[in-house]
């Protein structure tokens, strides 16, 4: 393969634009859904349950639009047609959660929801795979590190906004946190507005990527293989792919319980209530989607001291740096009585959200071929997705049984996993990384 010109900040930042909207989608999704679904009679126990449908999807979409995306070249280029349809699809999604009770007569919002939220989270991999390949694709392996900091710079930035939202919306603009007496619909409407600014900024942010990104064109015709091939790839993954899998199943098995159980954790511990229905329910809630700005918004600045120190101490040693950080910020949680003090713990849990968003992609993109860097990327995707799937298992029984029904120790449990992830990234072979050093040394 002919190596790639280095390009331009701005060129990067162009190509990894369209993850600020994807982000700010998750981000509204990430902070809300447990509590949509509470409005709409779930269990606080069985919230896991209904989380399996996000990374299930995943799993499932990510390797064959990888596949596909790997064997076609369009007008529009090899992965922009992909994140194009996929964020369409997703600001549908994101429009319509709200919204289910409007079919209540037919299904219970319950149900209606977690359908939906299945849905959203399809579109969503489908835009959000091909960026990952993207980077890969265009950029020449000395700029990779800085080509997934940017993207995980954006993603901070999308994910603050789409966090506050509903925090903004009624504390700027007077929008109600809880659904008016009487009315039929069980959403906030500050929840239910931010869903729909979170679709325009999605899809507004995708298409100023396929715009202004121009791909190179394959330097043969890309082969055509089954769908059978994914399992043939599967079965040969990278070495590096399966010690970062270690890495990863921890790493992401304790961001899964923050997603689910933060916002029930800070109502009981901080806030000191159970009840999904009160307003300081509500207050907690909107303080959770403030937190989640914050870890966010400290991704977005510290990913671009990600390739300095990846220079400096090499990129394994900086993930596992960001890791620590990570879990001494869950563990405090326990500690912590004082809502606003909560902002501390969210700043090493944002570094941690740094690293895994970038590190992982800048060691694994050396390790594989270029002409199977989509489905790669996908298959890379169980690594993320079967963590979250064990957790959506068994988290709700840890809860009940483990933790005596306090989704507080869930925090804690984060932190020891990411402790385990940061001791694992020492055994992972980064051959990129490994030649550089080599060179610098001598």
């Amino acid at each position: 393969m002919t190596k790639r010109p280095q390009l331009s900040f701005w060129n990067i930042w162009n190509m990894t634009f369209g993850f600020l909207g994807i982000q700010c989608g998750l981000a509204l999704q990430n902070a809300n859904v447990s509590r949509i679904l509470q409005s709409f009679g779930a269990d606080v126990g069985h919230l896991s349950l209904f989380w399996i449908a996000a990374p299930l999807t995943g799993m499932i979409v990510q390797p064959i639009i990888g596949h596909y995306s790997d064997q076609t070249w369009t007008r529009l280029g090899r992965r922009r047609p992909f994140f194009l349809v996929g964020a369409l699809l997703a600001s549908l999604a994101l429009v319509m959660m709200p919204n289910a009770p409007v079919l209540a007569p037919y299904i219970a919002p319950m149900f209606i929801g977690a359908g939906i939220l299945m849905i959203m989270d399809a579109s969503i991999n489908v835009a959000m795979e091909p960026f990952r390949a993207l980077v890969a694709d265009l950029l020449p392996s000395e700029q990779r590190t800085l080509g997934f900091s940017v993207q995980t710079s954006l993603i901070g930035i999308g994910a603050v906004a789409g966090a506050v939202l509903p925090y903004v919306l009624t504390n700027w603009f007077g929008v109600a946190n809880t659904p008016a007496v009487g009315s039929e619909r069980m959403v906030a409407p500050n929840v239910t507005y931010a869903f729909y600014i979170g679709a325009i900024v999605l899809l507004g942010s995708v298409l100023w990527t396929v715009i202004r990104t121009k791909e190179y064109p394959p330097e043969s015709k890309p082969a055509k293989s089954s769908f059978w091939q994914i399992g043939k790839d599967f079965a040969n993954i990278p070495k590096t792919m399966r010690q970062l899998g270690v890495v990863q199943f921890f790493s992401w098995f304790a961001l899964f319980s923050m997603w689910v159980y933060m916002t029930p954790a800070i109502a009981e511990h901080v806030f000191g209530t159970t009840d999904n229905t009160s307003a300081a329910y509500a207050d907690a809630g909107d303080w959770v989607g403030i937190l989640q700005g914050v870890y966010n918004g400290v991704a977005a600045v510290f990913a671009f001291l990600l390739p300095i120190m990846a220079r400096k101490f090499s990129r394994k040693g900086t993930h596992a740096f960001c890791l620590i950080m990570g879990a001494a910020g869950f563990i405090s949680f326990y500690f912590i009585k004082d809502y606003r003090l909560l902002i501390l713990p969210m700043t090493g849990i944002g570094m941690a959200w740094a690293g895994i968003l970038a590190m992982p992609y800048s060691i694994l993109a050396g390790a594989l071929p270029a002409h199977k860097m989509g489905v790669y990327m996908g298959i890379f995707n169980f690594f993320i997705t079967i963590p979250q799937i064990c957790n959506g298992l068994i988290g709700g029984v840890m809860v009940k049984h483990l933790y005596g029904g306090h989704t507080i120790f869930a925090m804690v449990f984060s932190g020891i996993c990411l402790l385990i992830a940061a001791i694992s990234v020492v055994f992972v072979d980064d051959k990129d990384d490994s030649v550089r050093l080599f060179a610098k040394n001598y």
